[in-house]
C-alpha cells in the first residue's frame, strides 16, 4: 500500500475549512494542541524536550512536504511561507517549554 501525497494536502484542507481559521492560526493552535496532547501521550510534563522535538519534528516534516507537493511560482516566496509557518508553529511551545523549564512559578503557583 502507498501513500498518496494529495492526501494531507486534502486533510489540511479539510481541517481549514471546516474551522474557517486561515492557516497561520491552524499552525498556532496545532503548535500548542499538539505539545500538550504529545506531553499527556508521553506522561510527561510540559518541561520535557520530548513533545516539544516530535512537534518540531512534524513540523519540519509538514514544511518539507509543502515544498516538495506544492509549486509556487516563486521558490523564494515559498520557502517564506515555510519559515514563517515554522516560526508561528514553534513560537507558544518553544515559550511553553522555556516558562516549565525555568519558570516553572508561572506553570503552577509552586516551585521546582
Amino acid at each position: 500500500m502507498s501513500f498518496d501525497p494529495a492526501v494531507w494536502f486534502h486533510v489540511k484542507e479539510l481541517v481549514r475549512h471546516a474551522t474557517g481559521w486561515p492557516m497561520d492560526t491552524l499552525h498556532v493552535m496545532g503548535g500548542v494542541i499538539l505539545q500538550m496532547v504529545l506531553a499527556a501521550l508521553l506522561r510527561t510534563s510540559l518541561a520535557s524536550k520530548w513533545p516539544w522535538l516530535i512537534v518540531l519534528g512534524m513540523e519540519l516534516t509538514n514544511e518539507a512536504y509543502d515544498l516538495w507537493f506544492e509549486r509556487w511560482p516563486s521558490l523564494g516566496l515559498q520557502v517564506g511561507e515555510g519559515l514563517r509557518d515554522l516560526v508561528g508553529t514553534m513560537l507558544l511551545p518553544t515559550l511553553l517549554l522555556w516558562a516549565a523549564r525555568c519558570r516553572p512559578r508561572l506553570m503552577s503557583g509552586r516551585g521546582r
